[in-house]
C-alpha cells in the first residue's frame, strides 16, 4: 500500500502540471443503479496507456455478487500493441484507498486519530490501511446497513489494525466527531444521503467514494474547502444527473497536490473531498502490477497478439 500511496501523490502531482492525458470516463447504464464504463489514461512519466472498464451495479450484494467488476487493459504508447490484460477488482479497491490517503495528507488535519468508515465492504478495508499508512489512528468506527456487516469487518480489520475498531449501529456514531470520514456505499440513480451535515466537526475531513449517495448536499455546500479529483468528470456526472444541489468544487485534487500552498493552514477548517475515481490511478497502479510480474517467471499466462 505504501508503493501505491506514493505512486499515486505522484500522479496526481502530474496531473496538476497538465502533464498527463485522460477524459472524463463514458458510461451507460443496463440497469438501474448501475453502471458500465470506460476509464482511459496515458501518463508519459511511466511510459504507459490503457484503460479500465468496469462495472458497478449496486444491487449485486442481493445475488451475492461483487459490486464491482471489469479489467485493465495496458497498451505500448509508442505501438498502441496491448501488452497486458488484467483483472480490475483488486486494483480498484486498493488505489481507491490510497487516493482517499493523498487527499487525506493534504485535507485533513495531521494529527487525525479517529475514523469513521460508512460500508463495510473491499473498499472500506483498503481505506483504512491506506490512512494508515499516513495517520496514527486510535478508533475506527465501522458502520454498514447490515450490522452483521460491521461485526464482520471490525472482527477481520481488527487483526491487522493498531487502532480498536468498533462497530456501530448507527450512521450517526460512526461521523460525529470524528476526525476523519469515508464513505463507500453504492452509487444511486436517486440518493437519499443519510449524514447530516451538522455531525461533521469542525476540522474534520470528508471523504465521499460513492458520489453523493451519502452526505447530505449541506454537508458539501458548508465545507470551506471542497476538492474533487477531477473537475471536467465532475461537470460531465453533473450533466448526467448527479451533484444537482452539490456546489462546484473549489479546488482539483492534483492542483493541491502540484502546489502544496494550496493545503489546509487552519485546524478548524472543515474539508471534503469527492473521489470520482479517475483513469490514471487505474493505470498506474496496473503499470506497477505489470512490472511487478515481469520480475516473476511464475505470474501471468503469454497470449499471442
Amino acid at each position: 500500500m505504501n508503493e501505491i500511496v506514493a505512486a499515486l501523490e505522484q500522479v496526481f502531482r502530474e496531473k496538476g502540471r497538465g502533464e498527463v492525458e485522460m477524459p472524463p470516463k463514458p458510461g451507460i447504464h443496463p440497469q438501474e443503479d448501475s453502471s458500465i464504463r470506460a476509464m482511459l489514461a496515458y501518463i508519459p512519466s511511466l511510459n504507459t496507456a490503457g484503460v479500465k472498464w468496469i462495472s458497478g451495479y449496486g444491487r449485486n450484494y442481493i445475488a451475492g455478487l461483487p459490486n464491482i467488476n471489469g479489467l485493465i487493459i495496458l497498451n505500448d504508447p509508442k505501438t498502441g500493441v496491448p501488452k497486458a490484460i488484467m483483472d480490475c477488482t483488486w486494483i480498484t479497491a486498493m488505489r481507491t484507498g490510497a487516493a482517499t490517503a493523498v487527499a487525506a495528507k493534504y485535507l485533513a488535519k495531521k494529527d487525525s486519530k479517529t475514523l469513521g468508515i460508512i460500508a463495510c465492504g473491499r473498499l472500506g478495508r483498503t481505506n483504512v490501511r491506506a490512512l494508515l499508512n499516513t495517520f496514527k489512528l486510535e478508533r475506527v468506527y465501522a458502520y454498514d446497513i447490515d450490522f452483521q456487516r460491521a461485526k464482520i469487518f471490525a472482527k477481520e480489520v481488527q487483526e491487522w489494525c493498531p487502532a480498536e475498531v468498533i462497530p456501530v449501529r448507527t450512521v450517526k456514531r460512526a461521523v460525529e466527531e470524528l476526525d476523519i470520514v469515508v464513505t463507500s456505499g453504492p452509487i444511486v440513480d436517486k440518493p437519499e444521503p443519510p449524514i447530516k451535515a451538522a455531525w461533521l466537526k469542525p476540522g474534520s475531513f470528508g471523504c465521499a467514494l460513492d458520489f453523493d449517495a451519502s452526505f447530505e448536499p449541506k454537508a458539501f455546500s458548508q465545507a470551506q474547502l471542497l476538492v474533487t479529483d477531477d473537475i471536467p468528470q465532475f461537470e460531465y456526472f453533473r450533466g448526467t444527473g448527479y451533484f444537482k444541489q452539490t456546489p462546484e468544487p473549489h479546488l482539483d485534487l492534483g492542483k493541491l497536490v502540484a502546489e502544496p500552498k494550496r493545503r489546509r493552514r487552519n485546524p478548524a477548517t472543515r474539508t471534503m473531498s469527492i473521489q470520482l475515481g479517475i483513469g490514471i490511478l487505474d493505470i498506474a497502479v496496473g503499470k506497477l502490477v505489470y512490472d511487478r510480474a515481469l520480475e516473476m517467471d511464475d505470474i501471468g499466462t503469454e497470449l499471442p497478439f
